[in-house]
């Protein structure tokens, strides 16, 4: 028999389903209610509920609530610091069955290579990994990325069954103001998903971005900025990651009437914070506990995620439906203890199953040697641009000070919790350095350097001494790439990230450990913030507000324009 002609077979009850679950219940997403079922699976597809059924398979769920699986809407797995293998292993026992990412990070690094390494895991993966082709690709004309994705270079992976369509396009400027080769990326996706990316965009900017058919957007911060977002016909992605912790500014909009235009993601999120918190099922039962709905947290969670993303097979507990299920105790705690991808029990041993993907970019970190001189910045009469750092936020205030000096140099001035941030080059382009200030990170002493710096990822480093940010910077080379604490000329915490600068070959609790000491090491140089390493990442964004630092120079980006 076909598969349809054994989905049909099982569904009707005329031949045992290959697995059953019993005794529990399903929250039904459509009318909110908890029902009492037995739930049919013949291959990756549910084909019963609300009737008796025999299975091959049985499985005791008494007690129990099924609830469909959990959708990532928008995420970058390199982000997490492991390879996609990895990031399935970590993430899948936590309930999320989908995930939608954008290898931006990789694409910027390595360009199409990085973008084929993707769609190689994914395949491979048990959680269904589907990818949005990178917009954007170097970010911005202010910044010196690996490669460069003109459209010529996307199309070819336009028809791949992983790809859904183009992904966050953050160069809203850019579409305003009709760039020819963002348009020439608008143009070939029209018809199909574009994601969107355009913090604090409004009024009549935000309807000429979305005139060009843009429909999803993560970057709202307030309930405000939401719903006028929400009104003009996008769907919200509330975030909640390791910097970027969007979900209690965007709980007045978690309502019953919104839900259908509401769903999760989580963009940037490491091991250690999956570990201890959790993943979207965190997001869940925080929104719970503030008073969301239950209906309305896991809507978007799973149905509301997947129609906005045009996966129409997945997102309820009904039959013809993905068999993607998370069964927990109750649905304000949202622990699973059982997860379903596909129709397969989530197990050590179908992990094994899994074929291996060759690594790509392990010789990325090409940067020149630094000396302690080259962070060097001349006395200035005037004030000085200084980045404030916001906790919790990758938007970033324009602050102005007249800093101290020091002889002919500027100084730091740790009074005002003001350090040295540098942005080196590191592709073997050109070579360039550029230095500046930045507040708000409380260091007293050392240097926190990495070669993870949002978009390009040029190496960026924060700190107290000269020497000592030299050190850190010179190390990452020595790693090929990676995180680096140095304190007083040692070498006091680091992890190598060696797939592109961006990604460890070593299983995730091995990362999620040494992420542990990582912290321990920062935190020893006095820094007040939860998750100092992404911090720095996104210090070189120059896509999103206000000051930002490339190897080019400081960023206006509001005027997105390098300061003079």
């Amino acid at each position: 028999m076909s598969d349809l002609e054994r989905r049909i077979d099982q569904g009707t009850g005329r031949q045992p389903a290959d697995i059953v679950l019993k005794g529990g219940r399903f929250f039904d997403l459509v009318t909110g209610e908890l029902s009492a079922s037995d739930i049919a699976i013949c291959g990756d597809t549910i084909v019963g509920t609300c009737e008796a059924y025999e299975g091959r398979e049985t499985i005791d769920i008494s007690d129990r609530i099924v609830v469909p699986g959990f959708i990532d809407t928008h995420l970058h797995i390199e982000s997490s610091l492991v390879t996609p293998h990895e990031f399935d292993r970590c993430v899948l026992p936590y309930g999320v069955t989908t995930a939608i990412c954008d290898p931006h990070e990789i694409a910027n690094v390595i360009g199409t290579e990085g973008i084929q390494f993707f769609l190689d895991s994914a395949e491979e993966t048990i959680m269904d990994i589907r990818v949005q082709l990178s917009s954007c690709v170097p970010a911005t004309h202010l910044e010196t990325s690996g490669a460069d994705l003109p459209i010529e270079r996307l199309l070819p992976f336009r028809q791949h069954p992983k790809v859904i369509g183009l992904a966050e396009f953050m160069n809203f400027p850019g579409v305003i103001h009709k760039d020819p080769g963002a348009i020439a990326k608008l143009e070939a996706f029209q018809g199909g998903h574009i994601d969107g990316h355009a913090p604090l965009l409004s009024g009549l900017g935000l309807n000429g971005y979305l005139a060009a058919g843009i429909r999803t957007e993560h970057e709202a911060t307030s309930a405000a900025e939401a719903l006028e977002k929400i009104r003009k016909g996008m769907h919200i992605l509330v975030r909640e990651g390791s910097v970027s912790k969007d979900l209690h500014a965007l709980l007045p909009i978690m309502t019953e009437r919104l839900s259908p235009y509401l769903a999760l993601c989580t963009d940037d999120r490491n091991p250690l914070d999956i570990a201890e918190e959790g993943h979207l099922d965190f997001m869940i039962r925080t929104a719970i506990a503030h008073g969301v709905e239950p209906l309305v947290a896991y809507r978007a969670a799973s149905i509301s995620a997947a129609r906005a993303f045009r996966l129409f097979d997945r997102g309820l507990v009904a039959p013809g439906w993905r068999a993607d299920l998370v069964v927990v105790d109750t649905l304000e705690d949202c622990r699973a203890d059982m997860v379903f991808a596909g129709g397969r029990r989530v197990t050590p041993e179908l992990f094994a199953s899994r074929r291996p993907v060759a690594p790509v970019g392990l010789d990325s970190v090409k940067a020149r040697l630094v000396k302690a001189a080259d962070f060097s910045v001349p006395v200035k009469t005037e004030e000085q641009p200084v980045i404030g750092v916001l906790p919790g936020k990758i938007i970033t205030e324009h602050r102005r000070f007249r800093l101290p000096a020091s002889g002919n140099q500027t100084s730091v001035d740790l009074d005002n919790d003001i350090i040295k941030v540098a942005v080196i080059e590191r592709h073997g382009k050109n070579g360039n350095h550029a230095n500046g200030f930045v507040q708000g990170f409380g260091l007293k002493k050392g240097a926190i350097a990495s070669t993870v710096g949002h978009d390009s990822h040029n190496i960026c480093v924060v700190g107290v001494s000269e020497d000592d940010m030299a050190l850190a910077v010179n190390r990452l080379s020595d790693i090929r790439g990676g995180f680096v604490v140095v304190e007083a000329g040692r070498v006091t915490g680091e992890i190598a990230l060696p797939v592109a600068g961006l990604m460890s070959l070593d299983p995730f609790e091995t990362v999620r450990d040494a992420l542990t000491e990582l912290r321990k090491a920062a935190y020893a140089l006095g820094t007040t913030l939860a998750e100092p390493f992404l911090q720095v990442a996104f210090l070189p964004l120059p896509v999103i507000p206000h000051l930002k630092i490339s190897d080019r120079g400081m960023v206006d980006v509001d005027q997105f324009r390098l300061l003079d």
